[in-house]
């Protein structure tokens, strides 16, 4: 008996399709959304005992939704994760039934579970500069040790998401000082870009043995393929270790660096928002946390009757 019927796997694919192309969802972002969707509408089968289809999944209880709930949980999956699946159920059954026209109450009054959300873990300023430094020594291909230093002082000195950074064509160069760029959920913001972070994609280009006109990507694989972001993360994960940083120390703590600096520099909130490109000032928020940890930890170290 198959796990999911024809007409759910159907209504999937359709959901996963307005999600991309109506709805802007990055790729990662329509691939967490098939796999969680998949395996709740898995579980229903295996709950109920007989394949699920459209008019089942409409019936679906709230003494079915908690059933799902224990058992993710049961199978090690925490509270944070579990939340996520969550949220890509419930977004599932607001597009369904609006296509379907049945009441998804059950669905949608099914409460997240209470997680501490993590705050951002930035690297320090010297911390980052080492980063750069090291990164560009990684290879014995000079051209891919400039490349790699060229795309994180993208992340950290302009607040790219790695995503972001990778997307960039031919014809993103030379870099202009305020570039357009088209963030998660297809918004787009203006991104000034510093010196620095010009300075370094013109030496990339200039080395790279590849041609990177047209709308080819600017940032190249030794074969000349896409560059993938594994090939970053892992630069990161090489130059960390022999800095002695700790494994929060990835591609993304340097755009997370981006947004403290500017905040210890005074930069506005809400102007970081804009910068980073989020949709709710409270994700920018977390910032001020790390910014107010920071100074608590200096006042401890350095205030005599601390």
């Amino acid at each position: 008996m198959s796990l999911i019927s024809p007409a759910a796997r159907d209504a999937l694919e359709h959901f996963l399709a307005h999600q991309q192309s109506i709805k802007g969802a990055a790729q990662n972002t329509v691939v967490a959304y098939g796999r969680d969707i998949t395996e709740f509408l898995a579980f229903m089968t295996e709950h109920s005992g007989q394949t699920q289809g459209l008019g089942a999944l409409a019936r679906i209880s709230t003494q079915d939704m908690r059933a799902w709930m224990a058992r993710t949980r049961s199978g090690g999956v925490g509270a944070r994760s579990l939340a996520r699946k969550l949220s890509a159920v419930k977004a599932f059954y607001k597009w369904l039934s609006h296509r379907e026209g049945f009441e998804p109450t059950a669905v949608l009054s099914t409460r997240a579970p209470k997680f501490t959300k993590k705050l951002p873990r930035p690297v320090s300023e010297d911390a980052a500069r080492d980063l750069l430094d090291i990164a560009a020594l990684q290879s014995d291909k000079p051209w891919v040790g400039l490349r790699d230093t060229a795309v994180l002082t993208l992340l950290w000195g302009c607040g790219l998401r790695i995503s972001e950074a990778l997307s960039l064509t031919g014809r993103a160069a030379p870099l202009p000082e305020v570039m357009r760029i088209t963030g998660k959920g297809n918004k787009e913001r203006i991104v000034p870009v510093i010196d620095a972070a010009r300075s370094a994609v013109d030496s990339y280009i200039n080395a790279c043995p590849y041609d990177l006109s047209g709308e080819g990507p600017l940032f190249r694989a030794i074969r000349g393929g896409a560059l993938a972001p594994r090939a970053i993360q892992k630069v990161m994960a090489q130059a960390r270790m022999q800095l002695g940083l700790p494994a929060s120390a990835t591609p993304h703590a340097m755009r997370h660096s981006f947004a403290t600096h500017l905040l210890n520099a005074g930069g506005d909130l809400r102007a970081i928002q804009e910068l980073l490109g989020h949709a709710s000032l409270s994700t920018t928020q977390a910032y001020t946390a790390v910014d107010t940890i920071r100074l608590m930890d200096v006042y401890a170290r350095a205030h005599p009757k601390a």
